[in-house]
C-alpha cells in the first residue's frame, strides 16, 4: 500500500513569504521566454526575486550569465515591454539549475498533467485541507492532484 505525502500546508506558506512583497515570480516567469525568445529562456531561467525586487536568474553556464549581464539593460527593457510597472528594478545572473528538459529537448514546461482521477482529487483535498488560506489551499490541492496523476500514470502514458 502507498503511503500519501505528508501535509505541506506550513511548508509552502513559509516559502511564499520569503518572496514577501516582491513575489510576483509567476508573472515573471510566465512573460520570460516571450520576452527574451527561445534561445536566451533555454538557457536561463529566473529563479527569485529578491526583498529589493532584484530578479535573479538562473543560467547554464558561466558564458550565459556573463553574456547575459552584459545585455541586462536590454532584457530589463524586453521585460518591462512585457510586464509594465510588475517589471523588477534589476536583474543579476549567474550560474544555476534551469527547468529540466525533455529525452528529445521537449520542453518539459510545455507538457501536460494526466488528469487526476476521483481518488487522486480527493486525497489531494485531504492533503491539503490544514492549509488556512484558500487560494493556497485550491492551489496545493491542484498541485497534489496532479502530482498523484503523473507518478501512476504507466509509463507509456506519463506526460510529466
Amino acid at each position: 500500500m502507498r503511503s500519501l505525502p505528508d501535509p505541506i500546508g506550513a511548508d509552502v506558506r513559509r516559502e511564499l513569504q520569503r518572496f514577501g512583497p516582491a513575489g510576483n515570480l509567476g508573472e515573471i516567469v510566465a512573460a520570460w521566454p516571450a520576452a527574451v525568445g527561445p534561445a536566451i529562456a533555454a538557457n536561463a531561467w529566473p529563479g527569485r526575486v529578491a526583498r529589493d525586487g532584484t530578479l535573479h536568474v538562473a543560467t547554464g553556464s558561466s558564458a550565459w550569465a556573463f553574456e547575459l549581464t552584459q545585455l541586462s539593460d536590454d532584457v530589463l527593457a524586453r521585460l518591462r515591454e512585457h510586464l509594465g510597472e510588475a517589471c523588477p528594478p534589476a536583474v543579476r545572473f549567474a550560474v544555476g539549475p534551469l527547468p529540466e528538459r525533455g529525452a528529445e529537448g521537449e520542453d518539459v514546461r510545455d507538457r501536460t498533467v494526466p488528469k487526476p482521477t476521483a481518488e487522486q482529487a480527493e486525497a489531494s483535498e485531504r492533503i491539503a485541507g490544514a492549509i488556512e488560506d484558500q487560494a493556497l489551499r485550491e492551489a496545493v490541492a491542484k498541485a497534489v492532484a496532479a502530482s498523484l496523476a503523473a507518478a501512476q500514470a504507466p509509463p507509456d502514458d506519463r506526460s510529466v
